[in-house]
This record gives structure tokens, sequence and C-alpha cells, in this order.
């Protein structure tokens, strides 16, 4: 199959290739995704099959009309309209009770779904011209998540028709999940949207239980993965780690915060910026620069409060063995 990317002008054959049950790679502020015809089940058993992807961990529908929630859940609280009016649309998706519109294949066999409304213009263009769209991470399974384009082709060229650029993703990390359908509101997934935040309108808690199943996209198996070694160190452990890489005949690059690559030297390092929105931003981006160029990779440990909490979270996967 050849993959065609582009931009706006491609937009009218993207809601074809959707209406038609196809595949298509979309830009969101968070990350690129692989989205499909949501009520399509066929459709969206083929975003496993691109992906690689393990068929018990569930997809997101993202929306861009409040009113089509309706046709995604039932039993819809109030809670969630108030989360609606402050955060969306943006980085929030919100676990639901699931309606009898949507396959159990997006849901993973689960009677809850995750809704999204997505702020990105060419993903709403191409929701409102097409339909509501499930959609995962545009990446192979396990690997990187993009925030450009030409990332989420070079993992899926050949797999899918089509690849909407919409430029680097602003946010930079997946949105975060809260589920409302328990007693308590719970975070299933950190995102740009903190747990402190949220806590300002429900008594939002992380969850804390044991994973037996996913619950929610990113939670169950290893995530965010670089192709090469990939560890993660405190700030004061940077500089003993590059040198026993080198050691070793590695060629090291550590990624960490401004402020931290400051004081490392002539290392060679890959800047987060300055802040935790900054980290989310550039979090993903410095991943796939890296595996480019090194084969040895050294994240810093970062402090688990606010945004970089929601960094930290990735972070662990990517270096998980």
């Amino acid at each position: 199959m050849e993959t065609k990317i582009g931009k706006e002008e491609l937009l009218d054959e993207a809601c074809s290739i959707i209406k038609q049950g196809g595949l298509v790679v979309f830009p969101t502020e968070t990350v690129y995704g692989l989205g499909a015809d949501a009520f399509n089940e066929e459709a969206v058993r083929s975003i496993f099959i691109a992906k690689e992807r393990p068929q018990d961990n569930p997809l997101i529908v993202h929306l861009a009309r409040l009113e089509d929630v309706e046709k995604i859940a039932v039993d819809v609280p109030p809670l969630f309209y108030a989360l609606y009016e402050k955060y969306c649309p943006g980085p929030l998706t919100v676990i639901l009770k699931k309606s009898k519109n949507i396959p159990y294949v997006v849901t993973a066999g689960r009677e809850t779904v995750g809704v999204r409304f997505p702020s990105h213009p060419i993903a709403r263009a191409l929701i409102e011209g097409s339909s509501p769209i499930a959609a995962p991470s545009a990446n192979l399974a396990k690997h990187v998540s993009p925030t450009l384009a030409i990332h989420a082709y070079e993992d899926l060229k050949g797999r899918v028709p089509l690849v909407l650029d919409g430029g680097e993703c602003q946010v930079g990390i997946e949105s975060t999940i809260i589920d409302l359908t328990g007693k308590t509101p719970t975070v299933l997934r950190p995102g740009a949207i903190t747990l402190e935040e949220l806590k300002e309108i429900c008594g939002a808690e992380n969850y804390k239980g044991e994973l037996g199943v996913a619950l929610a996209p990113g939670m169950k198996y290893k995530h965010y993965s670089p192709k090469c070694k990939c560890v993660m160190k405190d700030a004061t452990e940077l500089g003993n780690e590059y040198a026993e890489a080198l050691k070793k005949g590695f060629n090291p690059v550590i990624i960490a915060t401004e402020k931290t690559i400051k004081r490392l030297g002539d290392l060679r390092s890959l800047s987060l910026g300055e802040s935790g929105l900054d980290a989310a931003k550039f979090f993903y981006l410095r991943l796939h620069q890296a595996e480019e160029e090194y084969d040895y990779i050294i994240i810093e440990r970062m402090p688990e409060t606010g945004v970089y909490y929601s960094v930290m979270n990735r972070a662990k996967k990517s270096a998980a063995d």
C-alpha cells in the first residue's frame, strides 16, 4: 500500500477514506492519532492490525460536537458536562458507560468507553466531515508516540493510505484519562491536565489498584519505547552513567531539563526545556531524535509533581525492561 502524506489539501480525501472504512493518521494537540470510523467494527479491527496492538488495549472515541456524546455513551453524569465546560476541546478523555452503538472491539470488551474532544482544527474538521473516530496513537505498538507527522509516517508507511500533516503537536503527551463510572472520579492516565487541577472540580484520585486488565490506553503494557537502550537516572547520576556507557562502546545522549543540562558541560544532551509543560511537549520529540543519532539514551528522573508527574509516567515505561 502506498502511503500519502500531506496537509489540508488531503482533508476531503481523508474524510472519504474514513467513511469508506479505511484508516487515516491525523494530528491532535496531544499526539498524532490513527483513526477509523468508531461505529465500523471491521475498520476498527484494522487499527489493531496496522499498529500490531494487543486486542485487550481499548481505544478512545474522538468527537467534535458535544451532542454526539449521546451516541457514544449512556447515563452521562452531570460531572462530565462540568469537565467539558472547563477543559474541552482539549487534552482530556472521560470514561463513561458505553452505548450499544459502539462495538466491543473499541472498548476491548468492556462496558465503558473513553471519549474526548480534540482541539486541533484538522482533527475536528476530519471528524465533522466523516464520523466519530476511534483512535490510539499513530505508531507501532510499544514505540515512541509521534508528535510530528513524519514520525507517524515512518512507523506506518505501507500500512495506512494517508497521513494528514498538522505540524508539531503542542501538548506532546497523550490526554489525561479520568474515569467517571465508579464511586470516585479516578485518573487512569495522567496528562497535561493534572490531578491537582481536576480536584478543583471534583474529588478525583489517581488509580491505585492492581492492574489485571487495561482499563484505559497506556496502562498495561510497556509503551513509548525507543529502538535503542534507554535508562533513567537521577540528575546526580547522569554523568557517571554517560561515562560508563562510553566505556562500553555506546554512543550515549542525555535527555534532561534545561537546568540540569547547564550543569552537564560538554556531554551530549537534548533539552526538555524549563517547565513541566515544556517537558511534556518535547519528551517524545527528544526520544525520536535520540534514537536516530545515538544508541544509548539516559533520561533524567524528574520530580513527580504537576505535569512532570505525567512525563515521568511515560519515561518509566520508555525505560522499562
